[in-house]
């Protein structure tokens, strides 16, 4: 016997789901026959790959070291099907982003747009989330390039840095701290902290400055920085978020920007994508481009009015 796809399959949507019930749902199959794939796997591998937690079901430490393994077979056995299918001229060529909901929100449709004026051959779709879930998809080969922060320490990606990525600390437009000189600490731990949800990279940056500055202010989780936007805006609370984000609402006075010394340096964009195994012409392509002075000229980078030191 030997490892199939099958109990491959099975595994990663076990992984993803959390339990046999939802591995079953997703590849639209029987709950025995999950059981049976990640079973014959285990038996494969001469180890458990899974184990009972509570109602659910989590990986053993075997199955978290094999995971990675079983998503590259998956991810290039696709990827070799596309370009197959695209050699043959089968199917329309399509690239698959994945970007950070800031990205999105901001930047990566015209990105997109830009690309596509030269490319008009290669179909575009996009998923968004939050830093971890696109990190994954990429990792899974689940998507193509991810576009985000600051990228992992992990030889499996290759990072292009594409654009500057800075933070502005945003309150309420009738802010009497607005526009004046910098706010002290103690202004500051008095504030209510608005922070996007685990795995957000913008909740990274505010929880490290809050960690640098030695602050521990009360603090609301919002799902979503359209969220944050609208809670600063009503006198809610503050929150460091990306310029590229809020830049039509700092111009137009909707939010504005408090001064505030030794805020979160300035970062950069990245285009990402796997090094595990051959990649296809439309990624290459995509990567020169997202990286070209033509994707930066098109993108029209209007910084919003930055915070005063």
């Amino acid at each position: 016997m030997s490892i199939t796809l099958t109990q491959l399959r099975s595994f990663l949507a076990v992984m993803r789901g959390g339990s046999v019930t939802a591995a079953a749902d997703e590849l639209v199959v029987t709950q025995p026959s999950v059981s049976a794939a990640v079973a014959a796997l285990s038996r494969e591998l001469g180890t458990p790959v899974t184990e009972r937690e509570g109602r659910g079901i989590r990986p053993t430490a075997a199955g978290n070291a094999f995971a990675p393994f079983a998503a590259d077979v998956i991810g290039l056995l696709e990827e070799g099907r596309r370009a197959a299918r695209e050699a043959a001229d089968l199917a329309d060529r399509r690239l698959r982003l994945a970007a950070v909901t800031t990205a999105a929100e901001s930047f990566v449709p015209p990105l997109m747009r830009a690309f596509s004026t030269s490319n008009d051959s290669i179909g575009l779709t996009l998923a968004v989330g939050n830093r971890e879930q696109v990190l994954d998809l990429v990792l899974d080969h689940r998507a193509d390039v991810a576009i985000g922060g600051r990228p992992p320490r992990d030889a499996r990606l290759q990072a292009t840095p594409i654009l500057p990525n800075d933070f502005v600390l945003i309150t309420a437009p009738d802010d009497p701290n607005a526009g004046g000189g910098s706010v002290d600490a103690a202004e500051l731990e008095r504030r209510v902290w608005l922070l996007r949800e685990s795995g957000s990279g913008t909740r990274v940056v505010n929880e490290e400055f809050l960690a640098t500055a030695g602050l521990q202010p009360q603090t609301l989780t919002l799902g979503s920085n359209g969220a944050i936007k609208q809670a600063a805006r009503a006198g809610l609370g503050v929150a460091f978020i990306s310029q590229h984000a809020v830049a039509l609402e700092l111009d137009n006075g909707l939010l504005a920007a408090l001064p505030v010394r030794h805020r979160p340096a300035s970062r950069r964009w990245y285009a990402m994508c796997s090094t595990v195994g051959p990649r296809r012409a439309a990624v290459e392509r995509f990567m020169a481009f997202a990286a070209s002075p033509a994707a930066r000229d098109a993108l029209d980078d209007r910084p919003a009015r930055p915070a005063a030191e």
